[in-house]
């Protein structure tokens, strides 16, 4: 049983510390959901009913998530919904899903919003998965090119980006997106934070500033998303733009780009569905989701200072004022 403090509880009925959204059923499929809940939850529940399988109804849906987005917690969190015996197991991010694969080779697992599922060890291959995990991918080779394009679009100027991101990260990671840079004539200065309670992103920032950075890119690492308000904060603060994952538009920070989360919760409610009606893990090969949104907040541009480009304003799919 997972410890209440640990785990984020978002509605109406707990079971522990994982959430129950809908009355249960006897004898009818669980779904777990291991996700953030704020706002995939109910695009998931919604087009899981899409497919006929409505909760509380067809399916009991039950989620559990770390609490502050703590990531060294997840495979707590993978294990307590495993021990509520679910049907089919969904989980957001590499990193549950490394928890959820490392917790269990039975119960079927679908996948959402993982980078590159080979290299993290879930899947042989994008077109036969193996095993009992599948789901959609959102790898673009071209992503780091797209990523500093728009930062130049935005800033023509731009001569200098920080890359920020976790010290335990991939080379590759870094490597990727330098290349990229040095494609495009920008200088790149790697802004790598250890991972701790407290990780010491202010040194990170005045690193930035002393090497004359024009802009911040926040790369999706386990040590930058649960920190994303913290370094929307700090960026304000040092006056440096940034571009960060799709997911810290909440944050503050100026813009985030990348894969909609929306569009991959959909993609993984079908393949829930086509397992409940009997399909393999092994046999659903991996989807990729290409579809890229630009979030701008202009509350953060008046801070900062900055006007930026009709052109880029009318390129995002949401605009925070």
């Amino acid at each position: 049983m997972l410890r209440r403090s640990m785990l984020t509880v978002v509605a109406w009925s707990l079971l522990g510390s994982i959430q129950r959204t809908g009355a249960q059923q006897v004898g009818v499929p669980r779904v777990a959901f291991l996700g953030p809940p704020a706002v995939l939850l109910d695009v998931f529940r919604t087009a899981l009913a899409a497919g006929g399988y409505q909760d509380g109804r067809d399916v009991t849906i039950e989620v559990a998530w770390p609490a502050g987005d703590r990531l060294d917690l997840m495979t707590e969190a993978a294990s307590g919904l495993l021990a509520q015996k679910p049907t089919v197991l969904v989980v957001v991010g590499a990193t549950a899903a490394r928890a959820a694969t490392g917790v269990t080779r039975d119960v079927p697992i679908v996948f959402e919003v993982v980078v590159d599922p080979v290299a993290n060890g879930l899947v042989a291959s994008l077109e036969v998965p193996g095993a009992n995990v599948t789901g959609c991918t959102t790898f673009d080779p071209m992503f780091a090119a797209k990523q500093l394009q728009l930062l130049k679009s935005a800033f023509p100027n731009l001569a200098r980006v920080a890359l920020l991101g976790d010290a335990g990260a991939a080379p590759s990671l870094f490597q990727a997106v330098e290349q990229a840079a040095q494609s495009l004539g920008l200088g790149t200065t790697s802004l790598k934070v250890e991972r701790s309670p407290n990780p010491d992103f202010n040194a990170a920032f005045e690193s930035a500033v002393k090497q004359s950075v024009g802009a911040v890119l926040v790369l999706s690492t386990p040590v930058t998303t649960p920190h994303r308000k913290r370094i929307a904060e700090l960026a304000i603060k040092h006056r440096l733009p940034t571009l960060s994952p799709r997911d810290h538009a909440d944050a503050g920070g100026l813009m985030s780009f990348g894969t909609s989360f929306v569009e991959a919760t959909k993609h993984s409610a079908v393949y829930v569905g086509k397992i409940l009606k009997g399909a393999k893990p092994s046999e659903l090969p991996v989807e990729r989701v290409s579809r890229h949104e630009l979030v701008i907040n202009l509350k953060a541009a008046r801070e900062l200072g900055i006007t930026l480009p009709a052109s880029v304003l009318s390129s995002a799919h949401q605009i925070l004022k």
